[in-house]
């Protein structure tokens, strides 16, 4: 059961709630881990943006940074006595979850855990979901892990769109 998981990483608090389900996970089961971090268009074109006015090496910089992301990831795991290995990802012909699902399997992995926001309506349809696109491709059962924040930020915009009106407004003074 579960014995190569596979954990898409890319050090956020939501990341690092899937990775810490799938050290759970591998403790249990005695199984290991292979963490992908994914350097993807978008991830590229921010980091365009945000080191504009600089020339330099983009894509050194994201990879870089991607192998921070894996290294503290794979320390988590080495501490909590769990196998891992890492794998760094950059190829811009393909979205992230064609490359999670390509090295799930690759590998072969018989599961993929990741973290999601849990985002529902407008904001999911502007950001998009690679836990979504994960979740109908990949040829492994999916476990996905929601950030506990998702539902009380759901609870927030929720009460942020009641409108409230003064009694003046309705006639009832």
């Amino acid at each position: 059961m579960y014995q190569k998981i596979l954990v898409p990483v890319d050090g956020s608090s939501t990341s690092n709630l899937g990775l810490d389900e799938a050290i759970r996970l591998a403790q249990l089961t005695k199984g290991r881990l292979r963490l992908i971090h994914v350097i993807d268009e978008l991830s590229f074109a921010l980091a365009m943006d945000a080191y504009s006015g600089h020339a330099g090496d983009w894509l050194g910089v994201l990879r870089k940074e991607g192998a921070r992301v894996l290294e503290e990831a794979r320390e988590r795991a080495t501490t909590a006595g769990v196998d891992v290995e890492t794998a760094l990802r950059d190829n811009f012909s393909n979205s992230v979850h064609e490359l999670v699902t390509a090295e799930a399997a690759q590998w072969p992995a018989d599961l993929i855990v990741l973290g999601t926001h849990g985002r529902r309506g407008v904001g999911r349809l502007v950001l998009g979901s690679s836990a979504e696109h994960i979740l109908r491709y990949a040829p492994v059962p999916v476990l996905l892990v929601r950030a506990p924040e998702a539902k009380s930020r759901a609870k927030a915009v929720a009460e942020s769109i009641r409108v409230s009106l003064p009694s003046a407004a309705l006639g009832l003074e």
